[in-house]
């Protein structure tokens, strides 16, 4: 196996693997090159070498393929509902917390929680900086940084400020309501 282990290495250097690192394109590459001896036969006209080059090849494209698609994006991207809200915070308020109960069933807790979250997006909104309503409009939507920066014209960075500061100033808010 380690013969080969240089063949291995140039055939992942032509390709990239989405969320992966180059020891992962190898180490698929060492997987097809264990296909490869598992499944040679000497009695065919090729030599090992190729049907090597071939099994490494197909598996490293297998897998850029499979990392690619979208079907398991959900389970990748998924966010914790046991996830802290602020990093800072003490008293690790999760997003499980803010979660609408299945137990309320009083009509009048439901208006008064509708009334609450309108009070403090008010509260938020009268603090923003027009700047970072704009960004935190889009973020909501669920527009990435990136794409944020491009729409408004400003680096990622400026982004990153924008949403740090949102932060503080909800978790100010959500403080102050406690």
């Amino acid at each position: 196996m380690n013969k080969y282990k240089k063949l291995v290495e140039k055939k992942s250097k032509s390709y990239f693997l989405m969320g992966a690192g180059r020891d992962d394109l190898i180490q698929e590459g060492m997987i097809g090159l264990f296909k490869a001896v598992r499944d040679y036969r000497n009695d065919t006209a090729s030599s090992f070498f190729s049907f090597a080059d071939l099994c490494i090849t197909r598996q490293i494209i297998t897998a850029v393929k499979a990392a690619t698609r979208q079907k398991h994006m959900p389970l990748n991207s998924y966010v914790s509902l046991n996830k802290p809200i602020f990093e800072e915070d003490n008293d690790k308020i999760v997003l499980m917390d803010l979660m609408p109960s299945k137990q309320i069933v009083d009509p009048e807790e439901l208006i008064i929680d509708k009334e609450n979250i309108h009070i403090i997006e008010d509260e938020l909104a009268d603090k923003l900086s027009d700047f970072e309503k704009d960004v935190l409009e889009y973020y909501v939507e669920g527009i990435g940084y990136v794409e944020i920066a491009e729409i408004l014209e400003k680096p990622v960075k400026s982004i990153d400020n924008a949403l740090q500061r949102i932060k503080k100033k909800l978790e100010i808010i959500m403080k102050e309501k406690k």
